[in-house]
């Protein structure tokens, strides 16, 4: 199996973007003054993310996804868990698929 040149160069490159923006974030951020308020903004960027990830899925209409939300809504209900939520609304969708719905 022989691998191109190129795509080792893209994967490389993709990889030092990624590295960048992580390290660029945390160097900016200590120049930003952690106010309530900004506090407040970066503990509700992962529920901003995992909304327009699983926004067009749902929106789609699809038994699956529909499942997998309900999932997640009880598991917050019941473990107020954000790991557990996610795991088992992704076990759902997963098990849901495998039946052929």
């Amino acid at each position: 199996m022989k691998i191109d040149t190129v795509f080792l160069v893209a994967v490389a490159a993709m990889a030092l973007a990624s590295y960048a923006c992580r390290v660029g974030g945390y160097v900016l951020m200590g120049y930003i003054p952690i106010t309530p308020r900004v506090q407040a903004a970066l503990k509700a960027i992962p529920l901003g993310v995992m909304i327009g990830i699983v926004t067009p899925s749902v929106a789609a209409g699809r038994v699956p996804e529909i499942a997998g939300l309900a999932a997640v809504v009880a598991a917050m209900k019941l473990t107020r868990n954000d790991l557990v939520a996610a795991l088992g609304g992704a076990a759902i969708v997963a098990l849901c698929r495998w039946a052929g719905l």
